[in-house]
């Protein structure tokens, strides 16, 4: 009975862990090396405190300075908010995988997209009204944009 060589078991052994960990390299996320990529409506900018009301009960109308939406677990938050024309909104994606918040229809913003840990803003239509919007990557995600003047 021949003896066989446990030579190949041992290449094959080595070749598969290199690519293994080739693989766990290629899928792990690094924050500094990713960017988002905005449109002209829309520049990087870091996360800024929400002076944003959303409607619903105890809405106090709209913001007229800077508003923030955050992006986790495949959902905008809030995904209704009203503004006030020409409010700065900031969008943060805190969630694992890139996003991108886009007005459907009037594609009156985009912020293009949006990396993991990154953050880009838009500013709200100066026409007031009603703005759905949508992930553009991930189309199950929804929200509104409600833009009216400021009560006095």
């Amino acid at each position: 009975m021949p003896i066989i060589s446990s030579r190949p078991r041992r290449s094959m052994l080595a070749v598969g862990t290199v690519f293994a960990l080739v693989a766990l390299t290629g899928c792990s996320s690094s924050s500094g090396s990713s960017t988002s990529s905005p449109t002209a409506a829309a520049s990087s900018a870091p996360s800024a405190p929400s002076a944003a009301s959303t409607t619903g009960p105890g809405s106090s109308g709209p913001s007229s300075t800077a508003a923030t939406v955050t992006i986790k677990d495949f959902k905008f938050s809030p995904d209704t908010l009203t503004v006030a024309p020409g409010t700065v909104i900031t969008v943060t994606n805190q969630d694992s995988t890139a996003h991108t918040l886009t007005a459907t229809g009037a594609k009156a913003f985009d912020t293009g997209t949006i990396a993991p840990g990154k953050s880009a803003t838009i500013t709200a239509p100066s026409t007031a009204g009603s703005y759905p919007y949508i992930c553009t990557i991930h189309q199950f995600m929804t929200g509104t944009l409600t833009v009216s003047q400021p009560k006095p």
